[in-house]
């Protein structure tokens, strides 16, 4: 049984922190020989003075190899778990997907986790779409409000180009420089890309300028690098940089302009946005529009 697994709202500023808990949850969940789980993945939702959140407003999701037949013991485990460790003043959420029911809209999922990072969305709407879909989604505390994002981040994972891998990967240092075979041997990291999705060769390398942290792109683990200052090699992105970039892959810009690039230079597909759209320029920083006074 292959499941995605995510929690929002566990937290305060003085506790914790939501991917703490979720990867003690993976931890609960090997530890308890219910399944093995994988990368979890950290999913940025919509800042609204009328959201409570912590600091960012994210969501953590893990996918779950889980034994035929143990959800059903599995998640009641979790959510008790998620209820004794999250912070009191918190609201949260569990929602947890079986990947191969035949119920599972994922596009109707997907459009939800979109939605979900522009606008607000009510307890009622992921409820509805959560049974529709045969999605496990519980409340955990307070006002049980985690559940939006907890289903918003189910969404998102399973669409396969919003993510970043939480806390990156640890094997690479900062201010070290790293051959594309050595990255990719870590494991963890599927392929680099440069900022329009090309995949760099094996001999090429990598400066480490922040963390080596990897996005999910097209549902592969993709470490994202950009032309270095120094000639010859290439870097990753800082952490602002890298964020606005997943903005940009995740939220279209309604400008009225938009038309599709070329099949063979377009970033991920099928979101409109700008990272797509023929106006488009790419800079080492980002890129900007020869039309609009948008850029990134």
């Amino acid at each position: 049984m292959r499941l995605l697994i995510c929690i929002d709202d566990t937290d305060t500023l003085d506790t914790k922190g939501t991917g703490s808990i979720a990867e003690e949850l993976c931890g609960l969940i090997k530890a308890q020989g219910f399944g093995i789980c994988g990368e979890i993945t950290r999913h940025q939702l919509l800042l609204h003075e009328d959201v409570p959140y912590t600091s960012h407003n994210s969501s953590m999701c893990f996918d779950c190899t889980a034994a035929d037949g143990c959800r059903e013991t599995m998640l009641p485990h979790l959510y008790a778990y998620l209820k004794k460790e999250s912070a009191p003043e918190a609201n949260p959420g569990l929602a947890a997907a079986d990947i191969d029911d035949s119920r599972l809209d994922q596009q109707a999922l997907l459009n939800y986790g979109l939605d979900a990072k522009h606008i607000l969305l009510t307890k009622e709407q992921s409820y509805d779409l959560a049974h529709e879909n045969g999605i496990y989604l519980a409340e955990a505390g307070r006002t049980g409000q985690g559940v939006v994002g907890a289903l918003a981040g189910i969404g998102l994972r399973l669409g396969g180009n919003d993510g970043e891998i939480r806390g990156g990967i640890k094997d690479f240092k900062k201010g070290r420089i790293y051959s594309i075979s050595q990255l990719k041997q870590s494991g963890r990291i599927q392929t680099v890309c440069d900022l329009e999705g090309h995949s760099l060769a094996a001999e090429e390398h990598v400066l480490v300028v922040w963390k080596a942290k990897p996005l999910l792109l097209n549902h592969q683990v993709t470490l994202l690098v950009r032309p270095s200052k120094e000639a010859g090699i290439w870097s990753t992105m800082e952490k602002e940089e890298m964020r606005a970039y997943g903005d940009l892959r995740t939220s279209p810009k309604d400008c009225g302009s938009f038309a599709p690039d070329v099949e063979e230079e377009q970033v991920y597909a099928p979101i409109q946005s700008c990272a797509n759209c023929r106006y488009r320029r790419w800079t080492s920083e980002g890129f900007h529009c020869t039309i609009c006074s948008i850029s990134s």
